[in-house]
């Protein structure tokens, strides 16, 4: 039964008249002689499938009965099936409550506003049938901003669009739709906007992984269909270790790694990621471990390297006071500071930035020239794991896979295949999501060769 039936006088409409979708639908109701049976037999026709189920609707109401509505009588709305003079009609559950007189079946008529309208049943009231088969329904958010990216057919109703998506989302205050296309029109990710419906506020507060990340969504890239992801690649670092994030945001990575004793050297070319970063670190309270940089992705890569060897050298250490302890606890017995060591190398590299990382590799190498001495077999330390983030091929097959390793080779030039991370001449590599019909993300993470890592430097870290 479709109770939201598509609006003749809306069609092609270019703003919203919300009065159109008002309607009223005659139907029945089941008076209850005692309102403590609501519950039972809210239970029982609910299971019958003959309670009227809609989403945002309150099936109880008030007795059609004014006498017996002002003795504060309920009675249980039931689906336009069921008819006052066809008892056939009824299941065997309903047919014994009437015969008991817990029951009786009246007349009701139910109005349905727009606020119980879905968004879909709105959309295909307002918008040609022609555009019908790719109503848009998905989109990102940051906070209380939706941010679409409508195909140009439906530019005519963008507006209204927006508005609806306003009406029905109730944590989205600002809708707004992209107007070109992010990374190719500005190396930060940021990107051109039109507000659809609400205020043109772009700070955003968002909550992830623990962290809380306060943001311009204007000038900086989120993207929020990626919190797996740094959750995945956060849970591969070990408290103590020191990571690289060289395309770091505003710190999705850096500031949940930091929180869990990560020491992360955090960069961004963007001064206004770099702005926000310095700001989130702060705010929540991850100083001690994120030190964050506004930098050129390939100079920090063998930077990173340096200051990280530099600092260990050096003896820095992030000190982490214990957990309250009472006031009235005798000094001896309060704990002292934990002092954790900076490492001497980079345990593992990030660069989130699909469209391009790949062409930073050859940045690796000489990474560690004339410090072999650091690593295995002198020590127990591995060099680092790269985990370089990339755009191929969306494929059933191993085209994408194959065409990673092809990029990875011409940067390198070292031939890895597809498999694990840890296992020397491979690189895992992980579907992170679809982007578009013919594209997919993917992070490819591997070890870094050894005939890499110590080769020559080069003044273009070529």
């Amino acid at each position: 039964m479709n109770l939201f039936k598509p609006v003749a006088a809306a069609r092609a409409a270019k703003s919203l008249d919300r009065t159109l979708f008002s309607r009223t639908l005659p139907t029945v109701a089941a008076s209850v002689r005692e309102n403590k049976l609501i519950s039972k037999y809210r239970k029982q026709l609910g299971q019958t499938r003959e309670v009227l189920m809609v989403d945002k609707f309150d099936p109880i109401a008030a007795d059609p009965d004014e006498t017996l509505a002002g003795q504060g009588r309920k009675c249980l709305i039931l689906k336009p099936d069921v008819k006052i003079s066809a008892p056939e009609t009824w299941s065997p559950v309903l047919q014994e409550a009437t015969k008991i007189g817990d029951l009786k079946i009246v007349p009701f008529d139910v109005t349905f506003g727009y606020e119980l309208w879905p968004y879909l049943d709105v959309m295909r009231s307002i918008l040609p049938e022609e555009l019908h088969d790719e109503i848009p329904v998905g989109f990102n958010t940051a906070g209380h901003v939706a941010h679409l990216n409508l195909r140009d057919r439906y530019h005519p109703y963008k507006y209204i669009i927006g508005q609806v998506i306003l009406d029905k989302n109730p944590n989205i205050r600002t809708v707004i739709n992209k107007t070109d296309d992010v990374g190719t029109k500005n190396e930060f990710r940021t990107f051109s906007y039109e507000v659809l419906a609400g205020p043109d506020d772009m700070r955003v507060e968002i909550s992830e992984a623990g962290c809380a990340f306060n943001f311009d969504y204007s000038k900086v890239y989120w993207n929020s269909k990626l919190s797996g992801e740094h959750d995945r690649i956060c849970a591969m670092f070990k408290p103590g270790e020191a990571v690289a994030d060289v395309m770091a945001g505003i710190g999705p990575f850096a500031a949940p790694a930091g929180k869990k004793g990560v020491f992360v050297w955090a960069n961004d070319k963007n001064p206004e990621s770099y702005k926000y970063l310095g700001e989130i670190v702060r705010r929540n309270k991850v100083t001690e471990f994120v030190k964050p940089f506004n930098q050129d992705g390939h100079d920090f890569i063998k930077r990173a390297a340096d200051l990280v060897l530099e600092a260990s050298q050096r003896g820095d250490c992030a000190v982490v006071k214990p957990a309250k302890v009472s006031r009235s606890a005798p000094p001896e017995k309060r704990p002292e500071p934990v002092r954790v060591p900076v490492p001497p190398t980079v345990a593992h590299y990030v660069m989130n930035l699909p469209a391009s990382a790949l062409e930073f590799l050859h940045d690796f190498k000489g990474l560690y020239h004339g410090q072999e001495g650091l690593f295995t077999p002198h020590t127990n330390t591995k060099l680092p794991l790269i985990h370089a983030h990339c755009f191929a091929v969306k494929a059933d097959d191993a085209t994408a896979l194959h065409d990673i390793c092809r990029r990875i080779y011409s940067e390198l030039g070292v031939q890895l295949r597809p498999g694990s991370a840890e296992v020397e001449g491979e690189v895992a590599i992980h579907e992170v999501r679809d982007v578009a019909p013919a594209k997919r993300m993917f992070c490819a993470s591997f070890r870094l060769p050894r005939e890499v890592a110590f080769s020559p430097r080069s003044r273009q870290g070529i």
